[in-house]
């Protein structure tokens, strides 16, 4: 694997997670943007609608059709922000609490599968050189501005 690209080891490892999760999510009509999405909902006081974006790193657009999707299934409610008259927050409902749990089931059994193969020294340089990949492409330090 040395020879291949940062790039394409990233982006192939996450395209070979992301089918693992749909797989698991399609046995409960599910997917795992909904997974996800349920994911990074607070299940006690919901999330501002504007917040769910920004914290899953998704464009609104595609978050819009996931969140039309998910008041359809009965997996969230929208209801006034309190706090801020314009805005909207995202609750989820008893259904949706419970693919949650089974959401928040597959992502712990996938972390625990993975530290129980790999040593916390080689995990510890994951997390590292996962940081700084982000730092730096989030700063700007590979391509500056008019590069």
């Amino acid at each position: 694997m040395k020879d291949k690209t940062i790039d394409y080891v990233l982006r192939t490892t996450w395209l070979t997670v992301q089918k693992m999760y749909n797989e698991e999510a399609a046995k409960f009509e599910s997917t795992m943007a909904t997974g996800f999405t349920l994911l990074s909902i607070d299940p006690e006081k919901g999330t501002p609608s504007t917040a769910l974006g920004p914290k899953m790193g998704m464009e609104a657009t595609s978050l819009s059709r996931i969140l039309k999707t998910m008041e359809k299934k009965g997996l969230i409610e929208r209801h006034p922000n309190p706090k801020d008259g314009r805005g909207v927050l995202i609750h989820l409902t008893d259904f949706g609490r419970e693919k949650r749990e089974y959401s928040k089931e597959k992502v712990i059994t996938f972390n625990n599968s993975i530290r129980d193969n790999v040593s916390d020294e080689k995990m510890n340089n994951f997390y590292e050189v996962a940081e700084l990949i982000v730092d730096m492409v989030s700063n700007k330090k590979i391509y500056k501005k008019g590069n």
